[in-house]
């Protein structure tokens, strides 16, 4: 009984492969696999170009708060404010600076994944069914490693932009209360 199940296995792995050598011969399913990946892959450098780009603005009003904090006085509210703002900007960069990690590592990930799945189809086309067996596996294991890196990198994205935003209301509220001390002081 043990045998006539291992035969089954057996049989029902073979159909499979046979199923797949026929995909395999079919260029609209080797292109099925290379294309998603691709599309993907697009995805993420363009998620990564604007990281990049916010990186930097990060940077840049970093320096503009610097300036700001070198203005005002040690011991005053202000001070400690423009602190509070430079705590922020650091939070913020090392988010997108993990955030853009990430998505530079799915971005390799699906180019290696598409790799994977031409070798996969080339191994399928000579017959070679461990070699296919293999390449599937990785294929499969890369592409899910990306999307998962993927996913992570768009969550960072939407905490940045979360404190992005808290940060801008504080920041009104640092120059509300300057204009606010600026005109008690003319009176």
């Amino acid at each position: 009984m043990l045998t006539v199940g291992h035969g089954c296995a057996k049989q029902m792995e073979d159909a499979v492969f046979q199923l797949t050598s026929l995909l395999g011969n079919n260029p609209f399913a080797v292109l099925t696999a290379v294309v998603a990946p691709a599309i993907l892959t697009n995805a993420s450098s363009v998620l990564a170009l604007g990281t990049g780009n916010r990186l930097a603005r990060v940077v840049d009003r970093t320096r503009v708060v610097y300036a700001d904090l070198a203005k005002s006085a040690p011991e005053s509210t202000e001070h400690a404010e423009w602190l509070e703002q430079l705590n922020a900007l650091r939070a913020r960069g090392d988010m997108l600076l993990r955030a853009l990690r990430l998505f530079y590592a799915a971005l390799g990930l699906f180019a290696a994944s598409a790799l994977v799945s031409v070798g996969g189809s080339v191994a399928t086309y000579y017959g070679q069914k461990l070699l296919f067996e293999v390449a599937a596996g990785l294929a499969v294991m890369t592409g899910a490693s990306a999307v998962i890196g993927l996913a992570t990198g768009c969550t960072l994205m939407v905490q940045e932009t979360r404190l992005a935003v808290q940060s801008l209301t504080k920041e009104a509220e640092i120059w509300k209360h300057q204009a606010r001390a600026g005109k008690l002081k003319e009176s």
